[in-house]
């Protein structure tokens, strides 16, 4: 066994988490360090990059603390994290703009503005429909014109991190092919900034970073950094890659037409496709490239599903109970199994900040069709069924461009993997096979999987992926329950269009209100 360990930072939205693993893809050792946020008014989200680098630092010095000697073999750091936002620093790395991550939502009316006119070539060409850097970049060049100024390059957390760790020159800056994939500026299909989008909205090619392959050699740790946490000077730093794609590489889907469901704060189904083929219909999907050189994945996701069952507990479920909330999820999950699908006229909407694909703001959250004797359990089963119908509408779509993987066997991950109620719907309702694996750490190991690439640990990156990870347990779709969830599914289908203006009154009413 070969001794080097490989270390994998995960750079979160409210904490940092480094994890090392050994060749053979054993966790050594794990830390966390909380990243500090500023929530000064409704939608202003904000991030220092010192202060969430220093978070960074201190997580990684815990964790050579804990290996003690060991720290010594650490070969390889690599990265992966939040995958949209937006942050601009000077010629020496300073912080100009702070992060800004999709939670920081001043940006909006610039993304409204450039969706009226680049709907279709954020969609075709970038291969989204959810731009981040793109009305970012605008917002903040119209908003801030002073600091603007002093912008040398615009980047994603990641290449900030790599930059500093390295004390790289600001023009090696780069960003992995994964992490482009929501800037709405890229040609996905070329792994390039797109020259179209880029003179549209105004934004000189050369304040981007190099866009690299996930396993590329960016720098090495430097001196300082070194001292600071504990390494030793010179460990290669890797360019890793997302965590939506770092997922996917470390759940070992990663072959042509494997499908994954990620149960996360963000859940997102994905289907590995050898090519873009863009859903300008439904808008169902978004492109990603893949992890992997030349593949690519097309992903739809529901902002903030898993925070949004969080929320329900917390507000609904909980009360004064003091249990760990896995245990409440539990409780809630086998009191709701014997709800028939349609929870006895109950339906739910959970798309509480809004649906990405298709890019639609004014939808909310709803529950409709009850009565009194609805429960709480009743109220957390709609939750879940309409979750599942959103993906189950992806799936149709991923169907529809790529017939010859359509009804692809899913492999899922996440938190919600846990919850036998929601796999089995999930399986019912979208009328195909699941599978739950055998690790529940796929976005770091796969993180660390691209490290040992790099330096030439592994020689091959689906080998690698392939054998560490297995299918643990089987979720086959129930005929009689697909047929059933059917009539809901083609309801939701409808009245997530049809309820549309009715959202928009809301908020119209709302806004005259708060003027008052």
């Amino acid at each position: 066994m070969a001794k080097e360990l490989l270390m994998a930072i995960d750079l979160g939205t409210s904490f940092i988490k480094v994890a090392v693993f050994d060749s053979e893809s054993k966790c050594i050792t794990e830390a966390m360090e909380p990243v500090k946020d500023y929530r000064p008014s409704p939608g202003v989200f904000i991030q220092k990059g010192e202060e969430l680098l220093a978070s960074v630092v201190a997580c990684m010095k815990s964790a050579a603390e804990q290996l003690g000697d060991r720290a010594g073999d650490i070969a390889a750091i690599s990265f992966t994290g939040q995958m949209s936002g937006f942050m601009g620093v000077d010629k020496d790395w300073n912080d100009i703009t702070t992060w800004s991550c999709s939670l920081d939502t001043r940006y909006m009316p610039y993304a409204e503005r450039q969706m009226l006119t680049l709907k279709d070539k954020f969609l075709s060409v970038a291969g989204t429909n959810f731009p981040q850097m793109a009305p970012k970049f605008e917002w903040f060049k119209n908003e801030f014109p002073d600091e603007s100024k002093k912008i040398a390059k615009y980047l994603m957390i990641s290449g900030y991190v790599i930059g500093k760790l390295g004390e790289l020159n600001i023009e090696d800056a780069v960003m992995d092919r994964t992490f482009a994939a929501w800037t709405g500026l890229t040609d996905v299909q070329r792994d390039s900034w797109s020259d179209e989008i880029c003179n549209e909205i105004g934004l000189d090619q050369k304040f981007l970073p190099r866009i690299v392959n996930s396993n590329t050699l960016c720098g090495k740790l430097s001196a300082t950094a070194a001292r600071q946490t504990g390494l030793k000077e010179g460990i290669a730093l890797v360019s890793g890659a997302g965590d939506k794609a770092a997922g996917l590489l470390g759940s070992g889907t990663v072959n042509l037409g494997d499908a994954n469901f990620e149960a996360s704060s963000y859940g997102e189904v994905a289907l590995c496709v050898p090519d873009y083929r863009p859903d300008l219909v439904d808008r169902r999907y978004d492109a990603m490239s893949s992890a992997i050189p030349g593949e690519f994945y097309v992903v739809n996701f529901v902002p903030g599903s898993g925070i949004t069952l969080d929320w329900f507990v917390n507000n609904f479920a909980r009360g004064k109970d003091d249990r760990d909330i896995g245990l409440i999820f539990n409780e809630l999950s086998k009191k709701a199994e014997s709800i028939p699908p349609g929870c006895e006229g109950l339906m739910a909407i959970g798309l509480l900040g809004g649906s990405a694909m298709p890019s639609d703001g004014d939808l909310r959250g709803m529950w409709m069709g009850h009565n009194w004797s609805h429960g709480i359990e009743h109220f957390y089963k709609a939750l879940l069924e309409s979750f599942s119908y959103d993906y189950a509408l992806a799936h149709e779509s991923m169907d529809k461009n790529y017939p010859e993987y359509a009804k692809a066997p899913v492999r899922i991950i996440g938190g919600g993997a846990k919850n036998d109620l929601w796999v089995q719907m999930s399986a019912d309702v979208s009328d195909r096979t699941y599978y739950t694996v055998n690790r529940n750490d796929c976005a770091m190991w796969g993180a660390s999987i691209l490290a040992g690439n790099a330096i030439g640990l592994y020689s091959d990156l689906k080998q690698t992926a392939k054998k560490y990870v297995s299918d643990k347990k089987e979720y086959t779709p129930n005929a009689e329950m697909t047929k059933a969830y059917e009539k809901y599914l083609n309801l939701y289908r409808d009245y997530i269009v049809e309820l549309r203006s009715f959202y928009q009154k809301i908020q119209q009413v709302n806004n005259s209100g708060s003027k008052c």
